[in-house]
């Protein structure tokens, strides 16, 4: 099994390195973590670090591949620390087993599919992205970089999910629709149109309700 580094000590990285060492593929090898003091405990394994030790600890043979486990919270710093290794360490891709994935999907470096999640023909799930329980994504659908879907969302065929947007628990989203970058949808949002403005959007069908801090 190869050794994996998750940054982030989090709820969110906790799940990750359970699901990761669920497909058996995987072991977990520490986390890095700037909130947390280095040795601490998290989840039978050692915190290795802060950010800023990650490439050390790399190239002394600590682990084999990195994931980030920052949540929809802070989407941007998600974004800033993959790209921060990108290109110079390796980034996994875990995939639970419980999870059904056709085999002319597409899955980035360091994205997470999670339990009891299902994408259908021709899809693709770019670099970092979480695809959180339950998901169901259909047919030739996009979901872009630095995505975070929330449990149970449903995305009809030839969806088209931009960079770095959030898909709030429940969503729906019907075929042949485009949801813009930096967009957040509420829990139980319904989009029925094309979006683009950065934001929040809630209800059924979904509206924007505020825009971007």
């Amino acid at each position: 099994m190869k050794r994996l580094a998750i940054v982030g000590a989090g709820d969110l990285g906790i799940q990750i390195a359970h699901h990761a060492c669920a497909t058996g593929q995987w072991k977990l090898a520490g986390f890095f973590d700037d909130t947390r003091q280095p040795g601490s405990q998290v989840a039978d394994a050692q915190v290795l670090g802060g950010v800023k030790d990650v490439a050390a600890a790399h190239a002394g043979g600590a682990f084999d591949a990195l994931i980030v486990a920052i949540g929809y919270r802070h989407l941007a710093a998600r974004s800033r620390i993959f790209e921060q290794f990108e290109g110079r360490i390796p980034f996994a891709t875990v995939i639970h087993p419980s999870a059904i994935v056709d085999p002319t999907c597409r899955i980035g470096p360091g994205s997470v599919i999670y339990p009891g999640c299902v994408l259908d023909m021709g899809v693709t799930i770019d670099a970092n992205v979480v695809v959180n329980v339950g998901c169901v994504i259909a047919h030739d659908s996009h979901v872009g970089r630095g995505c975070f879907l929330s449990p149970g969302v449903r995305l009809a065929g030839f969806v088209r999910i931009a960079p770095a947007s959030t898909l709030g628990i429940g969503t729906v989203v019907i075929d042949n629709v485009t949801v813009g970058s930096g967009i957040r949808t509420g829990a139980g949002a319904v989009v029925i149109a094309s979006i683009a403005d950065p934001g929040l959007y809630v209800g059924v069908p979904a509206i924007h309700k505020r825009a971007s801090a």
